[in-house]
């Protein structure tokens, strides 16, 4: 079974390097497998539902069922240049050639169809006369922009490419994206390669018009965008939208710019660097057709972040808000969709800006009630560490303890490193901890990406940060849980080493966790210095751990004994399980962990078990067909040279179906 597996994996690389050439063809070989059981050259369409719009079924449309957030149904129907015959399953004939007129009845396209032989039935000189000639001119005109004198199949027509049409030689604008859908001139392609004696005929699903202009000339001669024409000449873009290229501009209207505070725009438009930033946050760095769109995808922005375009229906949604009011306004270098909301990236912000538009809510209000605003308004280069939400719980000097959330530099999280110090507004240094999956400052680590504004960035923290306090020996004397710790320390001889300079995490036991030994023992220990000396070092490691730190399968090495097993459970740290009743108490030579019980070494197990991963079989599977994927290529070749033509379009053909079984296994895996 297994040895078939691998064969049929085989096949189907094979099938898939040779024959699915493009995106388009991708799709299609892919709707024409999900059709099969209906027959020959059937395939599967999905159809979103309440409306006529008909796709090719990709993989992820397949198993979801959803286009553009709508659910679709699906129906089967003969696949381009097949027909059905009476009696017959499926779609075994081919679509019999004729020529272009004929072929245009026959794809269903019967209204250019009437068009076509309006404006070719009269003579010239007829067509010359009155109003009657003007329209059939315009007419004609209007059939010849939809026409290249030349072959062009599915194949031949490449994103990005454009072909001079038979209207002036106007070029008409090709983009072929990569989950299959092809426009032109952002009309999709709803019927492709049907072949007639003397061309070829591409159904699109709306009249396409001629093509003259750049997309700086829209924004130059519509009085709805004259805020951002100020704005892109301000900002030097104009040459640029001028240029040649495949842009998408998402277009701010006057109104958008209107819904800005006066005091933020203001600020914005006078600054280049902001103003650029904010520019380019609405130009994609490739062309987006709105039928080009049927989920969300994240696309890469000239401002350097990503925009999440997506649909809702039939409307085009930016960043999940449908706030675009008019689409695809073809320019000769890109295309123009007007908004109705303003994009403001967070390179345009300050730091307040930044705040206020995060999920950090609460952590935000304290620092304007803490006057602290001026700072995060400012030009000053800064970090802000803000928690969490659930992470805020403040007492004392609200002022003193939140300017030390404030760093006195303009920081990224990958450029800090383990034992790097960061000053704050309130004078003092902060320690980072880089740990295997955590990033941390003091007891605070970060749990988002970076926000990076116009003069400061934001890092988002778990909890409000806690400035060290003193020496270990310092934190422990302070807190009355651990007196009868610091008397054990100083009988054991290791107070000196609590209070010298270094890197230290102690497992502090409480009067409680002493408490509970046995008196005896307990009496026993404390008149021993060496052995007690001994149990307290288990307690200690040379080196800083903060609960962030702490994964599924952490371990420590103390001053004394077999190492420490850690894990963090329900939120709570575990080290040879016993809980962590208070952690990150934090020293300027380490940090302390409250526990309430004395820590033992854990019994070894007798049986020696062997912890590895489980790999999965699909894994596997994957591994085997990267590695066949560089025998394909070759194979391809010699299969084309070595046998007729028939054989290998028949040998093809029962390759696709042997591709069923496997093509579900990966595509339902890749589309959950």
């Amino acid at each position: 079974m297994q040895h078939l597996t691998l064969l049929t994996l085989a096949l189907t690389l094979i099938a898939t390097i040779c024959f699915a050439k493009s995106p388009y063809q991708s799709v299609l070989q892919h709707s024409r497998i999900r059709g099969r059981q209906h027959g020959p050259n059937v395939c599967a369409m999905q159809k979103i539902q309440g409306t006529d719009k008909k796709y090719f079924t990709n993989c992820k449309q397949w198993y979801h069922r959803k286009i553009c957030g709508k659910p679709t149904v699906i129906s089967y129907e003969c696949c381009p240049g097949y027909e059905k015959l009476p009696g017959e399953k499926g779609c075994p004939a081919a679509l019999p050639l004729v020529n272009i007129y004929n072929t245009l009845g026959v794809v269903g396209a019967a209204t250019t169809k009437m068009y076509s032989e309006r404006a070719h039935n009269q003579a010239w000189a007829e067509i010359l006369d009155a109003l009657v000639s003007n329209v059939n001119i315009e007419l004609l005109n209007a059939l010849h922009y939809h026409m290249v004198n030349r072959r062009l199949t599915s194949e031949d027509l490449k994103h990005g490419s454009a072909f001079p049409s038979m209207y002036q030689d106007f070029n008409v604008h090709i983009h072929h994206y990569p989950n299959g859908i092809v426009t032109v001139n952002c009309a999709r392609l709803v019927k492709t390669d049907q072949h007639a004696t003397n061309g070829i005929v591409h159904v699109v699903d709306r009249v396409i018009t001629a093509v003259t202009n750049d997309v700086h000339t829209f924004i130059d001669t519509d009085d709805d965008l004259e805020t951002l024409r100020n704005a892109v000449a301000a900002a030097g873009l104009t040459q640029m939208l001028e240029s040649d290229g495949h842009y998408t501009v998402f277009a701010p209207t006057n109104e958008a710019f209107e819904k800005i505070p006066p005091e933020m725009l203001t600020r914005i438009l006078e600054d280049p660097v902001a103003l650029k930033d904010l520019l380019n946050y609405h130009i994609l760095k490739n062309m987006q057709c709105a039928e080009s769109i049927t989920s969300g995808t994240p696309l890469e922005t000239l401002q350097g972040t990503v925009l999440e375009v997506g649909c809702d229906g039939a409307d085009m949604t930016l960043n999940g808000k449908a706030i675009i009011q008019k689409k695809d306004q073809l320019g000769t270098n890109g295309v123009i969709h007007y908004i109705n909301e303003l994009l403001i990236p967070d390179s345009a912000k300050t730091l307040l800006e930044l705040a206020q538009g995060s999920a950090v809510t609460t952590a935000t209000k304290l620092f304007v009630d803490a006057g602290l605003g001026s700072h995060l308004s400012g030009s000053e280069a800064l970090t802000i560490l803000t928690p969490q939400n659930e992470g805020v719980t403040m007492t004392g000097d609200l002022k003193k303890l939140l300017k030390n959330h404030i760093l006195k530099e303009q920081l990224s999280s990958g450029s800090l490193y383990y034992g790097q110090e960061l000053e704050t507004l309130g004078g003092i240094k902060l320690r980072v901890f880089v740990y295997r999956n955590s990033l941390c400052i003091e007891n605070s680590c970060i749990v988002a990406h970076d926000k990076i504004g116009r003069f400061g960035n934001m890092f988002t923290v778990d909890k409000v940060l806690t400035p060290p306090m003193g020496t270990i020996m310092d934190v422990l004397k302070a807190d009355n849980r651990f007196s009868l710790l610091v008397g054990a320390i100083q009988t054991a001889g290791l107070t000196e080493l609590m209070n010298q300079a270094g890197s230290h995490t102690v497992f502090a036991p409480t009067n409680d966790a002493f408490s509970a030994l046995p008196k005896a023992d307990l009496n026993k220990l404390m008149g021993n210095p060496k052995e007690l000396a001994s149990v307290l070092k288990y307690h200690m490691a040379k080196e800083i751990l903060v609960s962030g730190g702490v994964g599924s399968h952490t371990r420590l090495k103390p001053l004394q004994g077999d190492k420490l097993e850690l894990n963090m459970r329900n939120q709570t740290v575990y080290i040879n399980k016993v809980p962590v009743v208070e952690a990150d108490l934090m020293a300027t030579n380490g940090v302390v962990h409250a526990v309430g019980a004395i820590i033992k070494p854990l019994r070894k197990s007798n049986r020696f078990t062997v912890h590895e991963d489980r790999i999965n079989h699909l894994t596997l599977l994957y591994i085997t067909y990267c590695i066949i994927l560089q025998l394909s290529f070759q194979l391809c070749l010699v299969l084309s040279l070595s046998i007729s033509s028939n054989i290998y379009r028949r040998l093809t053909y029962h390759v696709s179906l042997l591709t069923v079984l496997l093509d579900d296994r990966f595509c339902k895996s890749a589309a959950m």
